[in-house]
């Protein structure tokens, strides 16, 4: 076991610009600073993520300041159909200007032009997410309008550096499960998010990144014989050797997993079948999975020196996890995703 604890309240970095502590924590303790960042400015990357989902549709925001391209960002997804729909807006060197929050406790992220219109607002309490995209497929304009509140009092926290770089890290926060509620319309139909059974998941993620990097990550938020439950797995966010990013989330409480390992199918050519079913084992045993996908939401793109090729794959969770005091949870049919991204960027 090697997961390092972070217990006291501190800056993230040093006066080197480097990490001051790696590991992980269950609420936000480190104080993150872009003025306090040595590495060179335009490696710098900012991000909000939400996804607010329940048993039939969901829809996922996103608010990014990659330096030299900001990226606002909207998808919609029908588990009953199957379909999805996503729509990125790229702009051009932002470099820190969107001004997006130093802390996920309070602080809003706010980007407007001609054609779209996101803000999340945060009070400390709740979190109200307003979102509009003119032409978000076709003729179809994206109207979403949710609150998110109940938030859990501990979540996922990691700092984390690169052994590439030295003034690299990865400063990020899992929260789930929050409960929404609102709605989003689209193309004439209403979708209704009711907090009995609507859950969000926060990715709010700061960092100077290395250009190349593949990662997994995967989230899943509902309840279990009527209690909150969730949990946060993934690698490839750069060095875990003090700490990994995996949890559980129930009743508002965090429990630390150790290594979790995600297993794609691979056919006869050597290549990953991600629509066919997924296992994830923890190298403590006390997360077992099999995972059923839905929708793989991929997305390709390359220009010039940048690249991302996406699958998050939306799908059913069942199997088993054990809580830091022994208890045995049996999950089934949680809905959650689970991906695989390699980026040059």
């Amino acid at each position: 076991m090697r997961n390092h604890e972070i217990t006291s309240v501190h800056p993230l970095l040093d006066e080197r610009g480097m990490l001051a502590e790696a590991g992980y924590s269950k609420r936000e303790l480190l104080t993150y600073n872009r003025f306090a960042i040595k590495a060179n400015p335009w490696r710098i990357k900012e991000w909000d993520y939400y996804l607010i989902s329940n048993n039939e549709f969901a829809v996922a925001l996103t608010i990014a300041d990659n330096s030299y391209m900001g990226l606002i960002s909207a998808s919609l997804l029908d588990f009953k159909k199957p379909s999805q729909l996503t729509t990125s807006i790229m702009t051009l060197a932002p470099g820190g200007k969107m001004k997006l929050p130093s802390s996920s406790k309070s602080g809003d992220a706010v980007f407007r032009n001609k054609r779209v219109k996101a803000e999340f607002y945060n009070d400390g309490s709740k979190r109200q997410l307003n979102f509009k995209m003119k032409k978000f497929h076709q003729t179809d304009d994206l109207f979403v309008e949710l609150e998110l509140f109940d938030e859990p009092e501990e979540s996922m926290v990691i700092a984390t550096p690169f052994k590439e770089d030295k003034k690299a890290f990865y400063y990020n926060q899992k929260i789930n499960p929050i409960r929404a509620k609102g709605k989003v319309l689209f193309a004439g139909h209403e979708y209704l998010f009711d907090p009995a059974d609507s859950f969000a998941v926060l990715d709010w993620g700061r960092g100077v990144w290395t250009y190349k990097n593949t990662w997994y990550w995967g989230s899943a938020s509902g309840l279990i014989d009527g209690v909150p439950f969730g949990f946060n797995i993934g690698y490839g966010f750069g060095d875990t050797t003090a700490a990994t990013e995996n949890m559980l989330f129930y009743q508002g409480r965090a429990h630390k997993l150790d290594d979790v390992n995600f297993q794609i199918p691979i056919n006869k050519e050597n290549s990953e079948e991600y629509m066919k079913p997924w296992t994830f084992h923890s190298s403590d045993g006390r997360f077992e999975m099999t995972f059923h996908p839905i929708i793989d939401r991929y997305a390709y793109s390359s220009v010039l020196f940048i690249s991302s090729n996406q699958h998050q794959v939306f799908g059913r969770f069942s199997g088993k996890v054990i809580l830091d005091d022994g208890k045995e949870i049996i999950v089934k049919d949680l809905l959650g995703f689970a991906e695989k991204v390699s980026n040059k960027w």
